[in-house]
């Protein structure tokens, strides 16, 4: 077993791995919606397929990947060729999150193996169901010197973190990110940290109402709002308001129906914590919709908040569930004054056919990544890097980047021997002038 240097054997254990993941599919379904009801649709466009997709591109694509790059050289290097070697780190750890629990372990975990790493893989405990189905899986595919799964809570994670690791791969909260970070600034460790933020969701009078109702809607509450990159809260130009929440509180209906608590197409709050959260956010707030609510199920209907202060609770913090406030601006400053407030965002949504417009926004705001006329679809595209700046995180991944990310790039360069320039060696007396000559002409 030769992973760090056999790029075949780590091809034949990621087919392995994509077999006994597809063997698996209605199993890893059920066991996300035993965790917190996630719908089956969801379960297989955000989780199981988009895995399988990124298994079949990694394997496709490994051996490409993989290769010594040669690049131009430096005409003061003459003769000679120029290499990019990449290597895989050594060992590397991956803490995953419970908002899309397979997803988020698996797609970091095939890429560090691809780049030939040994792999720790800890999973979320908010999701025991679908941890126990990522152990299993992993069990039967990789020697277990080769990729570990740790189950367990807070206290494994601390037990990890105070190990020493090559490369350290989080998905999960800022507050966490900082814990993960300061523990991996002890030993100098790299990290990727896929974290969050307050999106903002701007619509402008030239927007599409209807269709950008229609799109937020489902970018928002899909898995009941939690996830990372689902638009926080909404920014719309003030005389549009009015016709944009009639435009939502439809979509709303049309997706789940007007019990939207039978509805089989919205998950649950994953627990009881997060769900006295969000309970009490709605508090004293003005709901214009939904808010209803039920502890002993979990269940928080969509929930449209109209005017919320800009202190309170719902607007401090990132919601992370399907509660979305509603604010009107009616200049850019205003704009402007209530995105400043904040972090920057892991993501960035405009709504507008304004293209002078939307390119201002976009170019003056810093943030992970996003759209114009829609959500959360960047998502979906492995050529896009997907990661966060600040606060919403540190590196990004997808595609091949993925396979860089896990890797360390190494220079090298191959010097020919049939030439060799005395210029650079000393005495350099006299050789100034003939210096500055040959680096002014370069």
């Amino acid at each position: 077993m030769d992973y760090k240097n056999d790029i075949g054997y780590r091809k034949e254990t990621l087919k392995k791995l994509l077999y006994n993941i597809q063997k698996s599919e209605d199993l890893i379904v059920k066991a996300l919606y035993d965790d917190f009801k996630k719908p089956e649709f969801e379960a297989v466009l955000t989780e199981t397929n988009y895995v399988i997709s990124e298994l079949k591109d990694t394997i496709k694509n490994i051996s490409k990947w993989a290769k010594p790059k040669r690049v131009f050289p430096s005409l003061l290097n003459f003769p000679s060729t120029d290499y990019i070697f990449k290597e895989p780190y050594g060992n590397v750890l991956v803490i995953a999150p419970w908002n899309y629990p397979f997803q988020l372990a698996l797609c970091p975990l095939i890429s560090a193996v691809a780049a030939g790493n040994r792999v720790v893989l800890k999973p979320s405990e908010l999701t025991p169901h679908t941890s126990a189905i990522i152990a299993k899986i992993v069990e039967k595919t990789f020697h277990v010197n080769h990729v570990e799964v740790f189950e367990g809570g807070v206290e494994v994670s601390n037990k990890l973190l105070a190990q020493r690791w090559d490369y350290i791969f989080f998905t999960g909260s800022v507050a966490v990110g900082k814990v993960v970070a300061r523990a991996a600034a002890e030993n100098l460790t790299p990290v990727t940290l896929e974290l969050g933020g307050k999106n903002p969701c701007i619509i402008d009078e030239t927007a599409n109402l209807k269709l950008a109702a229609k799109r937020i809607v489902w970018g928002k509450f899909i898995n009941a709002g939690q996830t990372c990159i689902a638009p926080d809260y909404i920014l719309v130009q003030k005389n549009m308001k009015v016709n944009f929440i009639s435009f939502l509180i439809e979509e709303i209906i049309k997706a789940y129906g007007k019990k939207i608590e039978k509805s089989p197409d919205l998950a649950r709050i994953i627990n009881t914590k997060n769900w006295v959260r969000l309970d009490s956010m709605i508090e004293r707030e003005k709901v214009i919709y939904g808010g209803e609510t039920d502890a002993n199920t979990l269940y928080i209907s969509p929930t449209l908040i109209e005017e919320p202060a800009l202190d309170s609770p719902v607007m401090k913090e990132e919601i992370f569930g399907p509660i979305l406030p509603i604010l009107a601006y009616e200049t850019e400053a205003e704009i402007h004054n209530i995105i400043s407030r904040y972090e920057k965002p892991l993501s960035f949504y405009v709504f507008s056919e304004n293209k002078s417009f939307a390119k201002k926004l976009i170019t003056t705001y810093s943030f992970g990544g996003g759209c114009i006329n829609d959500t959360v679809v960047h998502f979906s595209n492995k050529r896009l890097p997907f990661g966060g700046v600040g606060h919403s995180g540190i590196g990004a991944y997808h595609g091949p980047l993925s396979f860089a990310v896990f890797s360390h790039h190494k220079a090298v360069v191959k010097k020919g021997n049939w030439l060799d320039l005395p210029m650079r060696y000393a005495p350099y007396k006299d050789k100034l002038t003939s210096l500055k000559r040959l680096l002014d002409w370069m």
